[in-house]
């Protein structure tokens, strides 16, 4: 039996989603650019119905385009270096309701014809969307306040835990074994990068039973290292700035950072990052040997134990949701924030570009990449799968990556 239908479910409800975070920004934001060195906010609001317009209907069915320059000017996003920041203009963009009218448009000619591409097309559609919602997150943390609303069932006291168990520098041992890493070409949709599946020997290791907190990188700001691009200092006080608010900074919450001030920390405390690799054989290994889909194990339902999708429009402690702990009892190896790796972005043996998307990771396999892995509170419970892979610059300060350290 054909899946279009339930793909088609999947479709709708990744474009509530995105519909949904847009809802939150006032129709000014759109002209704004909350991250220096990206687009403004109207780049992201036709990208993603251009994106699904050119996938499925111009370059796959080869369709004529009903707006060409539209068709162009959202296809493709940026990745500039941190500090290269784009010259354009709010005058050079066009209006909001100019976009809206292309994206309904768009929106209607791939509803009409999603039966008639291949399956894979529609789940690159649906993921490439998921991404951008987080992507789309990032993006309203870091807009102004006065252009934003928070959701009408939102309250400053969800930043809070009703725990602030604070998280012991705990180091846990993981025997020698294999990290199966990728998947195999008849697992189902994957992204390019993902592929194939292979085993890496991975001799034992320590490795952090919880994400560094808040409270253990303050102490090596207060020795001389830098800051989280998300904390405030306010006279001798910290705070950090969550998704609508500023609150005095929660010391059991996991803090995000770069790749630089991740490995500067590892440094101070005499470890290291842990290596792709290292991560799967902590993430998904177990005692007995048996790999697992999921760091809980293999039952998909236990989403909801870790902190994805939203639940939470920021982080929790590193202590919550333990019955979201893997194998080796390692806590929050999923959700909560990205993990950083010490393993350089680049393709796995047997690698093949996507023939519709040949850019997706084949341009950013270069020396200032890294793999992440695991999830933040806004990525989508679809890209926890054991294969997938996420990379970001190493100076890139503003998604939600945080890290743990190994030691051998």
């Amino acid at each position: 039996m054909s899946q279009l239908p339930k793909l088609q479910r999947e479709l709708d409800a990744a474009r509530l989603r995105t519909d949904r975070l847009f809802s939150f920004m006032s129709s000014e934001a759109m002209y704004e650019r909350p991250i220096p060195e990206r687009n403004r906010l109207i780049f992201y609001l036709g990208h993603l119905e251009a994106f699904d317009w050119n996938q499925i209907c111009r370059w796959t069915l080869g369709m004529p385009s009903f707006h060409k320059s539209f068709d162009q000017l959202f296809e493709a996003g940026i990745d500039p270096s941190v500090g290269k920041f784009p010259v354009d203009q709010p005058s050079d963009w066009p209006t909001v309701d100019e976009v809206s009218r292309y994206n309904a448009r768009a929106r209607g000619e791939v509803d009409r014809l999603l039966t008639s591409v291949p399956e894979w097309i529609v789940h690159m559609a649906i993921e490439h969307r998921l991404m951008h919602a987080e992507t789309n997150a990032y993006l309203l943390h870091q807009l102004d306040s006065k252009y934003k609303q928070p959701p009408s069932d939102f309250s400053p006291i969800s930043f809070f835990s009703s725990s602030d168990e604070m998280a012991k520098d705990e180091m846990i041992e993981i025997p020698a074994g294999m990290a199966t890493l990728g998947m195999k070409p008849n697992d189902g949709f994957g992204w390019d990068n993902e592929f194939t599946q292979h085993e890496v020997d991975v001799p034992a290791f320590l490795i952090s039973r919880y994400k560094v907190t808040n409270q253990q990188y303050l102490q090596f700001v207060q020795d001389g290292g830098e800051p989280s691009a998300f904390w405030v200092k306010r006279g001798d006080v910290w705070y950090v700035r969550t998704m609508f608010h500023e609150v005095p900074l929660p010391k059991s919450w996991p803090v995000y950072v770069t790749h630089r001030q991740a490995q500067a920390y590892a440094n101070w405390v005499g470890r290291t990052l842990p290596t792709e690799a290292q991560f799967h054989r902590a993430a998904f290994g177990t005692p007995s040997g048996i790999e697992q889909l999921f760091p809980w194990g293999d039952e998909a339902h236990m989403f909801q134990h870790v902190n994805v999708d939203s639940q939470a429009w920021d982080p929790v402690p590193v202590t919550a949701y333990s019955n979201g702990n893997s194998g080796f009892c390692l806590a929050q190896m999923a959700g909560n924030g990205w993990e950083w790796t010490s393993t350089l972005f680049h393709p796995f043996h047997g690698f093949s570009p996507l023939p519709t998307y040949p850019g997706y990771s084949a341009r950013f396999f270069d020396q200032d990449h890294y793999v992440v892995k695991g999830g933040g509170p806004h990525t989508p419970s679809r890209l926890l799968r054991r294969s997938f892979r996420n990379w970001f610059r190493q100076s890139y300060p503003y998604a939600h990556i945080g890290f743990r350290c190994v030691q051998s």
